[in-house]
This record gives C-alpha cells, structure tokens and sequence, in this order.
C-alpha cells in the first residue's frame, strides 16, 4: 500500500518539478519566435461592441504565446520516460513497481493524449501563421478538426470494443451493474469525446483552464486509485502535476496560454480515463464547470441563430458572461476553482460509493 501512494505521488511531483525546470527555456523560445497570433478578433456576432470589449483583450491575443501546452505534455511524457528508464538502468522489484507505464493501464490513455497534443499542436502553429485563425469565422477548418476528433474517437472506442472486451457503461450506484450498449458502444465514445472536446472553449481566462483540469485530474488519480489502478492513478497525478507547473507561469498575468495543444491533448485522455475507470456517467459532475461553458455556448448559438437573435448570456461562453457582468477575471477564475473542487470531492464520493 505505502509502495503504490509513492507510485502516485513521486512521479507527480517529479511532472511538477520538471514542468517548472522546462518552461523559462521554452517561454524564452516562444517569445523570441513570436508565437502568437498575428491577427487579434475585433468583434463576435450577437455581442455588443461595449460587452465584446470587457471580455476581449485584443493587445493580449497578438503579444502573447498560445503554445503553453507543451510544457504539460513534455513534463508528462519526460516523466514516464524517466521512471521507466530507472526501471531498466537499476533494476530492482522497487523501480520496477514504481514505472507506470503498462500496456493494460497506461497505454491507450497516453497514445490518446499523444494524439490530442499532435492534432493541437498543428491547429496552434496554423493560427499563430493566420492560417487557421478563428478570426475569420474558418467554418471549414473548424469541420476538419471536429472530423478528425470524431476519427480518432472511432479508433479508441474500437479499440476498447475489439481488444479490451468493453460492450457497455457502468451505472452510478449501480454496484458494478453495465449499461449494455453492443456496437453502440463505439458511437458512444465518439459522442462523449466530442462532449468533452467542445468544452475546450474554456481556455479564456488566466489560469481558468489550467486550475480547471489540474483539479478534474486530481480526482480522478484519487478515483483510479480507489479502484485499485494505480498506473491509471499515477498518470492521472503525472498529468496534474504538470497541469500545476504551467498553471504557476499562468497566473496573471500569463506568460502563454495553453493553445489547443494543451487542451485537445488533455480533454482526450480525459474521455479515455473516465471510461476505464467506469465514471463515463459520472463525468459530467466531476467536471461541472466544463458542463456548463460548453452548454452555456451552444444554448447562446441556438438561441441567437433561432430565436431572433435573443441572447441568454451578455455574452458567451459563462466565464466571459461573469466579465461582462462586471466581475474581475481573478473573481471568475477563483471561483471556478471553488466549484471544480466541490464537483470533483462529491464526484470522487460517487464513483467510490458505487
């Protein structure tokens, strides 16, 4: 037992620590590289003008980098990389329990996250260059990444079909009782990412993001590890960790924002962990405050495209809808931190209840 709560935790701080050491370098790289967008949005369709300007800071957009992610995704994978290298240089039953990385555990979660970061990583570079900018309302390009995502989410939900034998979902409470799905399952899973992917809007704040999902990904360290999957709880910890290294340059005000190469990456492993550790039901309380930003944006676009053009928010997704209100982006930020707490400790009871 004490072995397995140092699988845990000393590879998290390492992910901390080594996230800390990676990013002056790589601050100082995207500075001198100007990796930032090179064109600032100057308005959004249903806002007023005076609303769009409490929210929008348009010298922020084109003077800041946007590819803050890597640090978390480098920490991570330098992480796994070194524990598993310690296992091999000194051999010992020590070293070796302590490496987390498992082709039954670990395996699919960290190719998911690879993948996220990889898609990420390129829509970055493609609006830094104004290729790809959302400025322009790039309906088109926006089709490709949602259609890649929808792929990548076929290939994990058949995967987890055709070699890990999963046909269904597990209820909340319901003892180990499964929601038999068939091959709906796949479908499934590539609703639930998409789900999840379209909270990625929630990159808007100053360490709103990165406070967000550092937290989400400590509840579900304390979930798998509950359930007894320690190379689950130790990735998920690993990923915090490195959450945490690059939430500390992200406070305001922000050296980088997290980019879709942080995001992408961290909301894919985040579907593949909530179905391995059976809480895909219980995800949505766990992670309340994605929930509602992503529902708070589609509500708005519904309602202003078919409902002549009545908005519900000042202005959305819901953390800029609390700017517009007037509130300070320290107030919004810190009390989405609040909430993501509440929502991951009743979360973290649930799925162990059950």
């Amino acid at each position: 037992m004490e072995l397995s709560v140092i699988k845990v935790l000393l590879p998290t701080t390492l992910s901390f620590v080594i996230g800390i050491l990676l990013t002056p370098r790589l601050t100082a790289w995207m500075y001198r590289n100007k990796m930032w967008k090179k064109q600032s949005r100057e308005s959004n369709t249903g806002i007023t003008n005076e609303d769009f300007k409490k929210v929008h800071n348009a010298n922020d957009e084109v003077s800041t980098p946007r590819l803050g992610g890597i640090i978390i995704w480098a920490s991570v994978i330098s992480t796994i990389a070194l524990m598993w290298l310690i296992s091999k240089v000194i051999p010992s039953d020590v070293s070796a329990k302590l490496d987390f990385y498992s082709r039954s555990q670990t395996l699919v979660p960290l190719a998911a996250f690879l993948f996220g970061a990889a898609i990420g990583l390129v829509d970055d570079f493609l609006q830094i260059s104004g290729r790809g900018s959302y400025a322009g309302d790039a309906i088109r390009y926006r089709r490709i990444k949602i259609a890649t995502v929808i792929v990548i989410g076929a290939i994990i939900g058949a995967w987890f079909y055709f070699k890990l034998g999963m046909t269904g979902i597990a209820l909340p409470f319901g003892a180990g009782t499964i929601l038999p799905l068939g091959t709906l399952f796949i479908p499934v899973f590539v609703v639930v990412l998409l789900a999840t992917f379209s909270t990625s809007i929630i990159d808007g704040l100053d360490g709103l993001a990165g406070g967000v999902l550092a937290i989400i990904f400590a509840a579900y360290a304390a979930i798998a590890f509950g359930k007894h999957m320690v190379d689950i709880a130790a990735l998920c910890g690993v990923i915090s960790g490195a959450i945490l290294s690059f939430l500390w340059f992200n406070i305001p005000p922000a050296r980088f924002y997290m980019g879709e190469t942080g995001i992408l990456a961290l909301l894919v492993v985040l579907t593949v962990v909530a179905f391995l550790t059976d809480t895909v039901l219980i995800l949505p309380l766990i992670a309340l405050p994605l929930v509602a930003t992503s529902l708070s944006a589609i509500l708005q676009i519904i309602s202003y495209n078919y409902f002549g053009k009545r908005r519900i928010f000042k202005i959305a997704p819901l953390h800029h809808h609390f700017r517009a209100l007037g509130w300070s982006r320290e107030k919004v930020v810190m009390r989405y931190w609040v909430v993501s707490t509440v929502c991951a400790i009743l979360g973290i009871v649930v799925a162990l209840a059950g």
